[in-house]
């Protein structure tokens, strides 16, 4: 049986034509591995199996942005698929790495892609198509350059009959066409369901109010042609979500796209999308109200894009707090029940679960009232909703007093920078004087998602614990050369967002010292477990070490128990263990999933800033693999890495 814990949920049976896995359905997303030869007792025998290099760190590869390379292979009947930030899938042998088949799309390397990476491809069966014939199995990407291919799972040519041979055009249609090549892109991959493959997006949104606009696609997966397309900045005067758009511009904004993987149920035909802010990000005076189905975890019908149920995370986004989590579903006890759920986490370090069928709270949500804006014309919501059945997963409150440090040089420079910002908890609103944000703009929980252990009904979720800061500037008189040249050094230079078309200019940047440490104290990063039967905290320990970017005398002074940011999923075995790379130590980690004890970990070439998979052979020999190389302070390779028990 091959087993996979992420892009594609897949169960045992022997229909289809597939001799050992089958697609049974869309993606759950839950990330819950039922392989469980690797276990507490034997994990230490963990060792090298192989290493695939995909040849993207060498100079022939060349771009002109730096990759990030965040894969998660799938495994289908012995065969890993997974993909590069250049568009190019990969087939590989599982239990040996050797490479079976590479197509290329051949992307421009020429463009500086918003986030110039790419985390998975999905599969589908096409049970109307005989067994061995051409594009049965069909391996679906999207790339940087805004591309949907559909592939031949056999020899990775693309299917005749999808879209005449060639990729769809993701740029066309859209309501907004994106101003540059740049604003828009793909990161994550499609989600099929029913026969249809389902498409969000990554844009450039804190550019403009309106660099493009977020629609989600669903297209048939055998011809390619459009089914539906749902946008999610509503467009009907008739759709209850409408009146929640006001301003200059109102609903003709853009934004508001699902950049993360999307989670599906196949048998509701439900697809779950998580959705980000509107555009742009810092300033929402031209898009008044509490501006529904952005910030949300939407319900639409797979077959059709009609919007069944909505749940908003975040009134009228002010901080970039995008539901960057895919959706993980999950069937958990509550008082005696078994309820189908949603998990969605979200920036903002809250973990909110809910009904699969209504999108109602499971566990309590409360609107709790949040500090104004004196913004001109800017009108911060009023409330936002807390989670109080389950406590927040990071920090809401850093103030000077809370000043952390190696040196005493450390915590003056932290307490110089904080001391003058606006700091009124979680969600106060962006200032000109600048406004302190915790958590910060990477998360909180991030990207990397949540993992379910499926019989414990655990939950696991990385986070980040690191400040940032960020703050509007007038754009009159402004001049950045000259206010480049005036602003003071703390730790990592501003990244500075032109907001062309509103009144100012956002700047922004991580709370860290001189040294480079970050001014909040530690743990920097940390892994989180959840009771779902309860909503209790689990556990709670320190994630990887913060190794990175520190020379050798920094790094004896860092204290494993400080944890580290982090970017980058888990995944949970029947064997009890959670694997997870994410951290900037170089490492792929293994903790005990009851204790949040670590029981083992390997060194990498570079740090893995992606989700690791897990897949068993029929042989009932258990691999975990995971990419290497996240880019940055990850570091930049193009390994894949497995690890099998030594014999």
């Amino acid at each position: 049986m091959s087993l996979i814990a992420s892009n594609t949920d897949w169960r045992s049976a022997s229909v289809f034509g597939l001799a050992v896995a089958t697609l049974v359905g869309a993606a759950a997303q839950d990330r819950y591995v039922p392989a469980a030869e690797i276990t507490r007792d034997n994990v230490g025998r963990l060792e090298k199996a192989w290493t695939y290099r995909t040849g993207e760190a060498e100079p022939r590869f060349a771009t002109r942005k730096p990759t990030s390379f965040e894969t998660t292979p799938i495994v289908i009947d012995g065969t890993m698929y997974l993909n590069t930030p250049l568009g190019r899938v990969i087939a590989l042998d599982a239990a040996s790495g050797r490479e079976r088949w590479v197509f290329d799309p051949e992307i421009a390397r020429d463009v500086r892609y918003g986030d110039f990476a790419s985390r998975g491809v999905a599969a589908w069966v096409d049970t109307s198509v005989a067994a061995g014939s051409p594009c049965r199995l069909r391996i679906f990407e999207t790339t940087a350059q805004s591309q949907l291919f559909a592939l031949d799972a056999r020899d990775g040519r693309p299917c005749r009959d999808f879209a005449g041979g060639g990729p769809i055009d993701l740029t066309k249609g859209l309501r907004i066409p994106p101003f540059e090549q740049q604003a828009y892109s793909m990161t994550s991959p499609p989600i099929v369901v029913n026969g249809v493959v389902v498409t969000g997006s990554s844009i450039a949104d804190n550019s403009r109010p309106s660099p493009v606009s977020g629609e989600v696609r669903g297209f048939d997966a055998r011809t390619g042609q459009l089914k539906w397309s749902w946008d999610p900045i509503p467009q009907d005067p008739a759709d209850p979500a409408y009146g929640e758009w006001r301003g200059s511009l109102g609903v003709k904004t853009g934004g508001a796209n699902a950049w993360s993987s999307l989670a599906a149920d196949a048998e509701r035909d439900l697809v779950f999308i998580p959705t980000g802010s509107a555009a742009p990000d810092y300033y929402g005076a031209m898009r008044l109200g509490n501006n529904r189905y952005a910030n949300s975890l939407v319900a639409l019908k797979a077959s059709t894009g009609r919007v069944v149920w909505s749940f908003q995370t975040i009134h009228h986004d002010l901080w970039d707090y995008d539901n960057a989590s895919p959706p993980a579903l999950a069937t958990i006890t509550r008082n005696g029940s078994r309820i189908a759920v949603v998990a969605q986490a979200n920036k903002n370090g809250m973990l909110y679960v809910v009904d699969r069928d209504t999108g109602r709270p499971v566990f309590p949500v409360e609107e709790r009232a949040v500090p104004k804006s004196a913004i001109p014309l800017e009108e911060a919501a009023p409330t936002q909703p807390f989670t109080t059945g389950i406590a927040p997963l990071s920090p809401h409150r850093f103030g000077v007093d809370e000043v952390w440090g190696i040196t005493e040089a450390d915590r003056a420079a932290c307490r110089t920078a904080i001391a003058p910002l606006r700091n009124d908890g979680i969600f106060t609103p962006p200032d000109v004087k600048g406004t302190l944000v915790l958590p910060s703009n990477i998360g909180g929980a991030h990207w990397g998602g949540v993992a379910i252990d499926l019989q414990r009904e655990i939950a696991i979720v990385p986070v980040n614990r690191v400040a940032a800061m960020v703050q509007l500037i007038p754009r009159e008189g402004f001049n950045l050369a000259e206010t480049k040249a005036k602003e003071d050094r703390l730790g990592d230079d501003y990244e500075y967002n032109m907001m062309q078309g509103t009144p100012y200019v956002m700047r922004r940047r991580l709370l860290l010292a001189p040294s480079k440490l970050p001014c909040t104290p530690p743990p920097f990063g940390t892994l989180v477990a959840v009771d779902l039967k309860t909503g209790g905290r689990k556990w709670e320990v320190p994630l990887g070490v913060f190794l990175a970017p520190f020379g050798p005398e920094m790094a004896s002074k860092i204290q494993p128990d400080w944890g580290s940011p982090n970017l980058g999923g888990a995944i949970v075995t029947s064997g009890g263990l959670v694997f997870i790379g994410a951290a900037l130590d170089s490492r792929l980690h293994a903790y005990d999933v009851e204790t949040g004890r670590e029981v083992w970990h390997a060194t990498l070439p570079a740090s893995a800033k992606a989700t690791p998979t897990s897949f068993q052979l029929p042989s009932g020999e258990q691999f975990v693999a995971v990419a290497v190389g996240g880019g940055g302070a990850w570091g930049m390779s193009d390994h894949v890495v497995a690890f099998h028990l030594r014999k």
